[in-house]
């Protein structure tokens, strides 16, 4: 029997599959940057996969590589909106520019640092844009650029997967994360590197060791959410003790804040005037919405 293949969208099936084939991870970097030259990865700096990374909490299993003109690209997939996020990101790519400066080098020698993060979740679900490029530029003229050292590629996958709205090399690999595991939907795609990259799958999912470790990191993940149940609870045990409805209402509005991002005025006057019940309904859909939207969305 043949076996069922891996989720393509596992962070630790992710990074073993690209360090396995740098010129696939090649190709999606080139899918993402279309508008820029083509580039070639010559090396995978930590291509290393400690399995005790695998349950460390927040822990990101990210591919850190190096082109022929020594650019520096850190690839990440994302399946959960995790405190912080945006910070943590920023951060990552700020630490690897600087860590480039050793033994006095000098700053011309620094090489730009490129992010490109694929999120299956909704970081701006205000907006249909589903890609995003963000830069150092200015404010009033963002034509003018201060310079390449600091990129950061945003893919929103579960966006751009039901707009539809994207054509060419990119799409195919969307497709190829999002429903990698449906024959009908793959055998549609004829670009050759997503099917070399199904063909990889299908080998990963083929070995026993391989799927255990898959299992080991989406058990970690889903103990992520137990946390996030645990301290939704927490949390209505402490309004209850303070015996107001607002205490309630706060811990709900910074679950939100935190999976969400920064309310609305709408949003926030929207929790204000809401029932108990209202809350309690929406503290429940928090767990698995896709969207802020969804969240408040009648069943």
């Amino acid at each position: 029997m043949t076996p069922t293949l891996l989720d393509p969208k596992n962070d630790f099936v992710f990074k073993r599959l690209f360090t396995a084939a740098p010129a696939l991870l090649a190709d999606l970097i080139n899918a993402v940057r279309a508008s820029e030259p083509p580039i070639t990865v010559v090396a995978i700096l930590n291509p290393r996969l400690d399995p005790a990374e695998l349950t460390g909490k927040y822990i990101v299993l990210d591919l850190l590589a190096r082109d022929a003109a020594g650019q520096l690209y850190n690839v990440e997939m994302q399946v959960r909106s995790q405190p912080d996020w945006q910070a943590r990101s920023v951060y990552y790519l700020a630490k690897t520019l600087a860590d480039q400066l050793q033994n006095g080098a000098a700053y011309h020698t620094l090489q730009p640092v490129i992010g490109i993060h694929l999120l299956d979740f909704d970081l701006f679900p205000d907006t249909d844009q589903a890609t995003w490029q963000f830069e150092l530029r200015d404010r009033i003229q963002p034509k003018v650029r201060l310079g390449p050292e600091l990129q950061l590629h945003i893919i929103e996958l579960a966006k751009a997967d039901r707009k539809h709205r994207l054509g060419g090399d990119l799409a195919a690999w969307i497709t190829y994360f999002k429903h990698g595991q449906e024959d009908t939907v793959m055998t549609q795609i004829a670009y050759p590197p997503v099917q070399q990259a199904l063909q990889l799958l299908q080998t990963l999912s083929a070995d026993d060791e391989t799927r255990r470790l898959a299992f080991v990191r989406e058990r970690a993940l889903r103990d992520e959410i137990s946390a996030l149940r645990g301290a939704r609870n927490e949390g209505r045990q402490e309004g209850r003790q303070e015996g107001r409805q607002e205490g309630q209402t706060a811990v709900l509005e910074r679950q939100l804040a935190k999976r969400f991002g920064p309310l609305t005025d709408d949003t926030r006057q929207r929790l204000a005037g809401a029932t108990p019940d209202q809350l309690e309904t929406w503290a429940e859909r928090l767990l698995d919405a896709p969207t802020l939207s969804a969240v408040f969305e009648p069943h």
